[in-house]
């Protein structure tokens, strides 16, 4: 209770600075709106409806693009842990495809897929795609050399020890990439926007942008802090049932 109260009394120190500062008219409103003119255009866009098809468009981008992510990052993890021969070849090309700009893929994705949902969804997910990839193939690899020599003594099998040591052992590993990937899939869904999205919260900011409603701006900004705190906190408390829940176990 401490620290979140001493958390909450310096944001609101920060918001009240910000507005003295704004109201002393040392910086224009057109540059940095009072956090008074931020408040109430995210009320008015609440209110009035404008917010929602938006919100909704970039939790389903992140959302779908995190699950893709995660399905290959996984799945390529698993693969290469599983056959070193396999991680020495692919290894330099996954890490290459890793060094591409995903913004500088957007006009690509936008000529292949058109505009819309799904070059946001590709981005969103190749961004995505690492942290579980990494971390899946670190964990798996550090599994200590005594319990696989045990399961090899005892008989199991690739598909065996895969589901039943190294797995559950690399599981915190795992989860850790997937936290990652969480903030960067909200990331990888408003840039994926900024390129070729006509909905969602990083398009909207496109649009206010080019009106220069700086208040309109940081109240997108806001919602997408907030959305992402919102997930992350979420993710959190999943990781922490799933390792208690295998800490029981």
């Amino acid at each position: 209770m401490r620290t979140r109260l001493a958390s909450a009394l310096l944001l609101a120190g920060l918001v009240a600075a910000w507005e003295a500062w704004c109201r002393s008219g040392a910086v224009s409103p057109l540059v940095l709106p009072p956090p008074s003119a931020v408040a109430e255009t995210l009320w008015g866009e609440i209110v009035s409806g404008r917010l929602w098809p938006h919100l909704r468009v970039t939790a389903t981008e992140m959302a779908l693009g995190l699950l893709a992510g995660t399905i290959l990052g996984l799945g390529a993890g698993i693969l290469l842990a599983e056959w070193p021969a396999l991680h020495r070849v692919l290894r330099p090309y996954v890490l290459a495809s890793q060094l591409v700009p995903k913004l500088a893929l957007g006009p690509l994705l936008i000529l292949w897929f058109g505009f819309g949902l799904t070059p946001t969804v590709v981005i969103t997910a190749l961004i995505c795609f690492f942290p579980l990839f990494e971390n899946t193939l670190t964990g798996l690899t550090q599994v200590d050399p005594g319990q696989r020599e045990l399961f090899r003594m005892l008989g199991a099998g690739r598909v065996r020890t895969l589901l039943r040591l190294k797995l559950p052992s690399a599981l915190p590993v795992i989860l850790a990439g997937f936290r990652v990937a969480i903030v960067l899939a909200l990331v990888g869904a408003v840039v994926g926007e900024f390129v070729g999205g006509r909905q969602g919260l990083g398009a909207s900011i496109i649009a206010a942008q080019s009106v220069m409603d700086s208040s309109l701006i940081v109240a997108l900004f806001v919602v997408i802090t907030a959305l992402g705190m919102a997930v992350y906190e979420a993710a959190r408390g999943v990781e922490a049932l799933i390792l208690k829940r295998y800490a029981r176990g």
